[in-house]
């Protein structure tokens, strides 16, 4: 019976670890898109992350938690957040970035990357999934 009673609180032990895990996993996950938001202005990370697969991103870049996005015509855009350049020499804020999303060739004549006509809120939503990539 004691056994009985150790394996039963052991196993309540456990459960009740896993589940702190899993609260402190999401709570850090929210902090970081918080982050991200606040960063852009009120950019939805995960409007961005489902816009980056519309946009077809993945067709030329590596990007963690997009599906299929592992090309290399572009940069990787892993740490992105994190860099402290993003295109052509352009300091990695969040404006910038939104203004390399949008009009690329028209910040440096000689990138690859083609103008996709995506707009300013899209832009935004698409910078803020991209600074949760610490």
């Amino acid at each position: 019976m004691t056994r009985l009673i150790a394996s039963i609180v052991l196993i309540i032990v456990i459960v009740c670890a896993v589940a702190i895990a899993i609260g402190a996993s999401y709570d850090h996950q929210q902090s970081i898109e918080d982050y991200a938001a606040a960063q852009t202005g009120g950019g939805n990370p995960r409007t961005g992350r489902e816009l980056i697969s519309l946009y077809g991103c993945a067709s030329c870049h590596t990007i963690p938690g997009i599906h299929g996005a592992d090309a290399h015509v572009g940069p990787p855009l892993d740490h992105i957040a994190i860099r402290s350049y993003i295109g052509v020499g352009l300091r990695n804020n969040p404006q910038n970035m939104m203004q390399w999303i949008q009009h690329a060739r028209d910040l440096d004549n000689h990138a690859a990357m083609p103008n996709l006509h995506i707009n300013q809120k899209d832009a935004r939503d698409i910078a803020a999934y991209l600074y949760t990539l610490k």
